[in-house]
């Protein structure tokens, strides 16, 4: 456990992340009830028990925050100024079949986050201001963008709220993509802490308002940290009008995605 009163809130963070992926790591390839949260999702007994070991984490150092959690819903005030998002096992369908690209998320909404990947052992984390990964045995070294890879991850997973106007499908079949680009599909936000690092070139996904979301808070606050370029599908800022996400390791390939996605609404809307 951390020191309550000396811990940072990366700090916190970082342990809050290590503890949920000690969970995850442990509970691999046991053989795990599934629990029903409809429209094809569900949880595991191994989402629960990294929640409870993450919520452990920030009640010790942070007793008066609020915390959202994926599986346990909101504990504390909603409305407080500090509030936890925590998504214990991004990419549970991944985990209960025996894939390990997963993540345990844990942001404090504005500020501090991390990303644990369990089986890596590597922990991606951000004060807010600067982004850095943290590995066994290792200094911790500043995570430093790059689209050199032109590898790109797109979320394939419905609903698909922006269709027709956009659609992943399309994205990958533009002409501009296939020449410069190769896809992707990790089906976890792990991802987005690869583009802070230098892992991938862009990731994309459909949806609403996602910074909020305990799923991508943790990913976006690594990026922006970082210095990538952070925006929705419609490249609005994603805390104000945007809806989805593109995040690019840098401005040049960020234009292209948007070129191409736009390109693809406007022939969608003329149909």
């Amino acid at each position: 456990m951390i020191n309550s009163y000396a811990s940072s809130d990366a700090a916190v963070a970082i342990a809050g992340a290590r503890a949920g992926a000690d969970v995850v790591r442990t509970m691999y390839g046991q053989r795990l009830n599934r629990i029903d949260k409809g429209a094809g999702d569900f949880a595991t007994a191994a989402d629960v028990e990294a929640e409870q070991a993450i919520l452990a984490v920030i009640r010790a150092a942070r007793p008066d925050d609020a915390v959202l959690g994926e599986e346990g819903g909101q504990h504390g005030d909603a409305e407080a100024v500090r509030r936890w998002l925590v998504d214990p096992l991004c990419g549970t369908l991944n985990y209960a079949v025996g894939n390990m690209l997963v993540a345990v998320n844990v942001a404090l909404r504005g500020g501090a986050a991390a990303v644990a990947d369990p089986f890596s052992g590597e922990v991606f984390s951000t004060d807010g201001a600067t982004a850095w990964v943290r590995r066994d045995g290792a200094e911790d070294a500043l995570l430093a963008p790059t689209p050199a890879t032109r590898l790109v991850d797109v979320n394939l997973d419905p609903p698909f709220p922006g269709a027709p106007g956009f659609r992943a499908v399309d994205l990958l079949a533009h002409p501009a993509f296939v020449e410069r680009y190769r896809p992707r599909v990790v089906s976890t936000t792990l991802a987005l802490a690869w583009v802070a690092a230098g892992k991938r070139a862009a990731y994309v996904t459909d949806g609403g308002d996602l910074s909020q979301s305990v799923h991508f808070a943790a990913g976006i606050a690594l990026c922006r940290a970082a210095g990538c370029t952070v925006t929705g599908i419609d490249g609005a800022p994603i805390d104000e009008a945007g809806r989805g996400l593109v995040v690019a390791a840098d401005d040049e390939t960020h234009g292209l995605l948007m070129s191409m996605i736009r390109s693809r609404s406007q022939r969608a809307r003329t149909r």
